[in-house]
């Protein structure tokens, strides 16, 4: 996983708890920031749905324009329940990913879709939240890449009170 090359882009996200969960969730999985437009999260971002504190070591940057923001390189992915799209099961992920997200109660906007390289859905009945997504998503491009195993990794993620272990 190459924590360098993973960006999110949100169009107009509705919940600032959605976005605490996407942030964390790009802590999980190596994501290096984060934009959005629209002003529904800045208004609501006060409230600390952040619980990790996430927004304090991963940008999360509000801009007028997703596409102007591309990083250097990547490959433009949109996410959206979209006639012609990829399913996600089916998609291999690029090295150097931009993944573009619409709104909680929308989606993307055409002009969002047509600058993509890359259009993708998950093969769900029903749309899932914005949350839920990207976490879909990111664990998608870990699953089919090298990625960290083992007991060390294990204890470094878990919760302070989990303890469990495997009797053998």
């Amino acid at each position: 996983m190459n924590p360098s090359r993973v960006t999110l882009g949100l169009v107009n996200p509705k919940s600032a708890t959605n976005v605490a969960s996407i942030l964390r969730a790009c802590g999980c999985y190596g994501a290096s920031a984060v934009f959005y437009t629209g002003q529904r999260y800045g208004y609501a971002k006060d409230y600390r749905a952040d619980t990790q504190k996430i927004r304090e070591r991963i940008p999360t940057v509000g801009v007028d324009d997703l596409i102007s923001m591309t990083p250097k390189g990547a490959s433009r992915i949109g996410i959206e329940l979209v006639e012609g799209a990829t399913p996600l099961p089916e998609f291999e992920h690029p090295d150097n990913a931009y993944y573009l997200f619409g709104p909680e109660d929308g989606s993307l906007p055409q002009e969002v879709v047509s600058a993509c390289d890359h259009v993708i859905y998950i093969p769900t009945q029903g749309s899932m939240n914005l949350a839920a997504t990207a976490n879909v998503v990111l664990y998608d491009r870990m699953s089919k890449r090298d990625y960290p195993v083992g007991d060390t990794l294990i204890r470094q993620s878990r919760d302070n009170n989990n303890r469990l272990k495997i009797a053998l």
